[in-house]
C-alpha cells in the first residue's frame, strides 16, 4: 500500500492547534501526534483549496466503491449520515491528504485498506469559512 508520508500532508494551523489538545491514549493517539508533529502548517486562509481539512466533505473509491464522507470532530460523528471522526483510522488517513492521493489504514483487526480520494467537495477554507 502506498500511502503519503506524515512530512507531505498539510495541515492549517487552526486545526493542527485544535487536534493537539484531542489526542486519545493508544494508536490512533500516537498517529495523531506523529501527524501533528510532521505535517506542513499553513494559515487557513493559505490553505489549498484540493487538501482534506476538518469538517471537509470528500468523495473517495475503495474496495466497496464510491462514498462520500465529511471529516468531523469525534462529538460530531455519526457514520450512518456519513461524519467521519478525525480519529478513525480513516479519518487519519484522510486528513492532510490532497485530490489524487491514496489514503492508507488499519482496520481495527488489523488489516490494511486504502481508498482513492477523488474529490473534495466542499472545504471549509475554500469557502471563506476558516473558523469551523
Amino acid at each position: 500500500m502506498s500511502t503519503i508520508p506524515l512530512s507531505l500532508r498539510t495541515l492549517n494551523e487552526l486545526d493542527h492547534a485544535r487536534l493537539s489538545k484531542l489526542i486519545p491514549a493508544g494508536p490512533a493517539g500516537e498517529e495523531l501526534a506523529d501527524l501533528l508533529d510532521n505535517a506542513q502548517l499553513l494559515a487557513p486562509s493559505d490553505m489549498p483549496a484540493d487538501v482534506v481539512t476538518l469538517n471537509s466533505t470528500v468523495l473517495l473509491e475503495d474496495a466497496s466503491g464510491k462514498r462520500e464522507l465529511t471529516l468531523c470532530y469525534p462529538r460530531d460523528a455519526d457514520p450512518n449520515s456519513g461524519r467521519l471522526s478525525v480519529l478513525s483510522p480513516l479519518g487519519l488517513g484522510l486528513l492532510g491528504l490532497s485530490v489524487g492521493a491514496e489514503a492508507g489504514w488499519l482496520t481495527p483487526q488489523g488489516q490494511a485498506r486504502s481508498a482513492h480520494l477523488l474529490a473534495l467537495l466542499y472545504q471549509p477554507e475554500a469557502s471563506g469559512e476558516y473558523l469551523v
